[in-house]
């Protein structure tokens, strides 16, 4: 995973701006960028050498249809749904309010799902550390495991681009390409400005029976255990792109909640930071 790293948020973790690895470079912050690097560097071939950290990843990619804003996907285990929202501000003439099910041909299609992780094991390793006054590497290690959950996020995205799913078998995209999303295809996520509800992850879950084959669990407030793991879908369409949806309105809330089989202050209290 290590050439899947984005390192640029890792410094931005201890307060250091600037875009690796202008960065190590740089006349102000450049020593210490540096110093942190080789410190990030070291403590990476333990995680690797001695298996600190063991990630691991499960997507599937299922037949899909759009039912408004709704996707319905043909599983193994039979039909499920994902209720997304879409985007209610009024914009200028002529732009389209966006729905990620906008993103999926109506006759059929094909719709992505995967969770991974990278922080199995890391808690105890970390409460260790700060056990033993050295908050230092406790901190390190929590975003090590961030940064190794992103890349893996990242290159099983390129697998299945090139290889899983196949759509974009000659792409020759490079890890500053990967940063920037210079690709065919989004990877949103639950709780994300496309898909600001976090309840969707449920559903992701159940699909991909992730806490069994991945490790992963989620809480009570949808938060994913461990921590340094990354879930949502995969969408091929080439004109696909990140959005926010913003704010809506109590007519969409209604039209949602029922979807999904919510009472209204159920679905008030998932989209609250999003309602007009």
């Amino acid at each position: 995973l290590r050439e899947f790293i984005d390192w640029s948020p890792f410094f931005s973790t201890w307060e250091i701006p600037g875009r690796y690895p202008r960065i190590l470079k740089d006349p102000e912050v450049g020593e210490a960028a540096s110093s942190l690097f080789a410190d990030a560097e070291a403590m990476l071939a333990k995680i690797e050498t001695q298996s600190w950290i063991v990630p691991s990843a499960r997507c599937g990619i299922f037949p899909a249809r759009p039912e408004g804003d709704d996707v319905r996907i043909e599983t193994p285990s039979g039909v499920r749904v994902f209720h997304f929202l879409r985007q209610q501000a009024p914009k200028s003439s002529g732009k389209a309010s966006l729905c990620l099910s906008d993103y999926l041909h109506e006759t059929g299609d094909h719709l992505g799902c995967f969770v991974v992780q990278a922080g199995a094991g890391v808690k105890d390793r970390v409460e260790a550390y700060k056990k033993a006054g050295d908050d230092y590497n406790a901190i390190l290690l929590e975003a090590l495991a961030d940064r190794l959950a992103e890349a893996c996020a990242e290159w099983l995205h390129h697998k299945v681009r090139t290889d899983l799913w196949g759509y974009a078998p000659e792409e020759t995209a490079s890890n500053d390409d990967l940063i920037s999303e210079k690709y065919v295809g989004i990877r949103p996520a639950p709780g994300y400005p496309a898909c600001p509800d976090h309840t969707e992850k449920t559903t992701l879950f159940e699909i991909l029976n992730a806490t069994s084959t991945v490790g992963v669990s989620l809480t009570e407030s949808m938060a994913m255990l461990p921590s340094a793991a990354v879930s949502g879908w995969y969408f091929a369409h080439p004109h696909a792109k990140y959005f926010g949806v913003g704010k809506i309105g109590a007519d969409q809330l209604e039209d949602w909640a029922e979807r999904k089989g919510l009472s209204s202050d159920e679905a008030t209290k998932w989209l609250r930071p999003n309602l007009i």
